[in-house]
């Protein structure tokens, strides 16, 4: 009956054990198929993102200038997102694949384990008789010591299985796998606690049917040995600190024993009472009863408090992980939100009093961050501190938070001083170019009442005194050019940022340099930029300073007209002071000559209906607008 019960106990789990399995592989796969279909929707808008781009492309070489640069970046635009959005189709397919192996992994070596501790407890459940005969039960307990060993060769699978499953307990994101993984390493939990229990207690009870069988002193030495071998491991040198996990296994293990140390009272306390009557009973000498009893009891009493005390030091130690698990998980999570804030934190603004309190609040983050240094070293103190009595398995792993904690730190402390000195760098430049705006504004008032003044004055009649006034304003002129790298400086830096990106080219008016020809235009085509759209900013005295200047540029462009139209005009009168026909005649011809020209051919170009007879003054308009000599 009992047979019969474990055998349909043992098929339930095994059921219960491929279902878990089954449902696991079917998310897993179900997960696979959905990001397959995602992939294969993404792979089938490239056609279109490629069409798109031939489109953008063709349609920028017959657009407007303006509308070439919106293309081109919406182009960018498109491109870059689609370049996004395939990076992380590839990368959420690489989580998901590493998630299946993991999730494979740990669900193979949580069946295997669990395979191997139901044969293990259908083994211990079979084996229940106990022989009568002291050399069966001596072959009994060599079986049951062997099959000790094999359980304690399968602890450190124990261990990586029950790791693996916390780990990804502590990644995974639904409630329902939370809930399986946390039942499925609960029921291991048990499954592992009930097979050694079981084991104890059949040693136990070997041990107690080889004292009744007469074997006391087989009995007390089997007692005497596994003491002997059990008390090492407790002894106060040997390490329990390490990360949480570690000294959470290590108190799974010690329960496990502790347990086992109370069912082997019973042992002892037989064994004392067989010692008892076989020295109340015997006419023989029993001092030897005495000694291997005092032994047992000397051997018992100091396991007994070397337990006790691994106990508080498990405890000690359990305490220091999770502080030190506490200090770092939150030293990490505001380091990590730091980052975000400091690798995000936009444009900055290009008004001083926004800029400043940027600033301070730059401060008082550095503040905080010197702060959450002496965390940082608390944190490094108390990692230190455990690894110096730290268990050989938890090494790598203390040293490792060490070095991530150091690591992000100094990340985050090189952003800090990066934007520092963004800021201040920010605010240095503000403060030069406000400066740099209030000089060009005072200049260019002082050089448009100068004009306005010089308007003011009568335009001499000497030629010699006209040059000198028209190489006083050049030389103005070559300064305002000289200044304009200025204005720009200024305007760039206060500009508001357009919907669509233009080419670099600014609205300030540019002045050459040279003297403009003689040739007398009208005075609306000298400045055709007066027309362009004003440059309009955040800041009042920037607009002022581009009205101001283009102002300026047009009274500087009008007197330069005015002064270059009263030379041309003295020049002229003098010439035609000293004009003589005959001179004029031979210089005109000899130019004919220089040019190659044939005098009927300038006549024919001069006869515009071609009828071969030209006017008095059609004559005379040829040969003006040919005089160039």
């Amino acid at each position: 009956m009992l047979c019969n019960t474990g055998t349909q106990k043992y098929l339930n789990c095994l059921k219960l054990h491929f279902m878990l399995i089954a449902i696991s592989l079917f998310i897993t796969l179900l997960f696979q198929c959905l990001l397959s279909v995602f992939a294969t929707e993404v792979n089938s808008h490239r056609d279109q993102i490629i069409e798109l781009d031939k489109t953008g492309t063709h349609l920028k070489y017959f657009s407007q200038k303006q509308d070439v640069v919106l293309i081109k970046n919406l182009l960018i635009s498109v491109q870059s997102r689609w370049e996004k959005v395939v990076q992380r189709l590839v990368e959420r397919g690489r989580a998901l694949d590493d998630a299946r192996k993991r999730a494979k992994q740990f669900h193979e070596a949580w069946h295997k384990l669990m395979e191997w501790l139901e044969e293990s407890e259908k083994s211990l459940d079979s084996d229940l008789e106990i022989a009568n005969d002291p050399d069966k039960i001596k072959m009994q307990l060599a079986q049951h010591k062997e099959f000790q060993k094999s359980l304690g060769a399968k602890h450190s699978v124990y261990d990586t299985t029950n790791r693996t499953g916390r780990s990804l307990k502590e990644k995974t994101t639904l409630a329902d796998d939370n809930l399986k993984l946390d039942d499925m390493l609960s029921e291991l939990r048990d499954k592992w606690d009930t097979i050694c229990g079981k084991s104890v207690e059949r040693q136990n009870k070997l041990e107690e049917a080889l004292l009744f069988s007469g074997q006391f002193t087989d009995a007390l030495q089997a007692l005497i040995d596994w003491l002997y071998k059990i008390e090492p491991q407790l002894a106060e040198d040997q390490p329990v600190h390490g990360d949480i996990d570690l000294v959470m296994n290590l108190i799974d293990n010690h329960k496990v024993f502790q347990k086992e140390l109370g069912k082997r009272t019973s042992s002892v306390q037989a064994l004392k009472r067989s010692a008892r009557e076989l020295i109340e009973g015997s006419r023989d000498d029993s001092s030897w009863v005495k000694v291997q009893m005092q032994e047992l009891s000397t051997r018992w009493e100091t396991v007994c408090a070397l337990s006790v005390s691994k106990q508080t030091r498990l405890e000690q130690a359990l305490r220091q992980a999770e502080e030190f698990h506490s200090v770092v998980h939150v030293l990490l999570e505001w380091l990590a939100e730091a980052e975000q804030a400091l690798r995000f934190h936009g444009v900055l603004p290009d008004d001083e009093e926004a800029l400043r309190t940027l600033i301070d609040q730059h401060r008082e983050f550095m503040k905080k961050l010197e702060e959450k240094k002496g965390e940082l070293n608390k944190a490094t103190g108390m990692g230190e501190a455990i690894l110096a009595i730290c268990h050989p398995d938890s090494i790598t792993t203390i040293k490792h938070w060490i070095t991530i904690i150091r690591a992000r730190f100094e990340e985050v402390l090189a952003w800090a001083k990066q934007h520092q000195q963004r800021l201040a760098g920010a605010l240095a430049g503000l403060i030069a170019n406000q400066e740099l705006l209030e000089a060009l504004l005072s200049w260019l008032q002082w050089a448009e009442t100068t004009l306005t003044e010089k308007d003011k004055e009568v335009i001499p009649q000497e030629i010699e005194e006209v040059k000198a006034l028209i190489a006083e304003h050049q030389t103005f002129m070559e300064e305002m050019t000289r200044k304009q790298p200025d204005v720009d400086k200024v305007t760039k830096t206060y500009k508001r940022k357009a919907l669509e990106p233009t080419p670099v080219q600014s609205h300030i008016p540019v002045l050459d340099k040279g003297r403009a020809g003689r040739k007398r235009s009208p005075t609306p085509g000298l400045y055709p930029s007066a027309a362009q759209a004003q440059i309009e900013t955040k800041n009042p005295r920037v607009n002022l300073l581009v009205s101001k200047w283009q102002q300026v540029w047009l009274l500087a462009l009008e007197r330069r007209r005015k002064l270059n139209d009263a030379l041309d005009r003295l020049e002229e009168l003098r010439e035609f002071a000293n004009f003589d026909f005959d001179i004029w005649r031979k210089k005109y011809m000899r130019w004919m000559n220089h040019k190659k020209s044939r005098v009927m051919d300038f006549f024919r170009r001069i006869d515009k209906d071609q009828d071969g007879k030209i006017t008095r003054q059609e004559f005379i308009d040829g040969i003006l607008s040919s005089s160039k000599f």
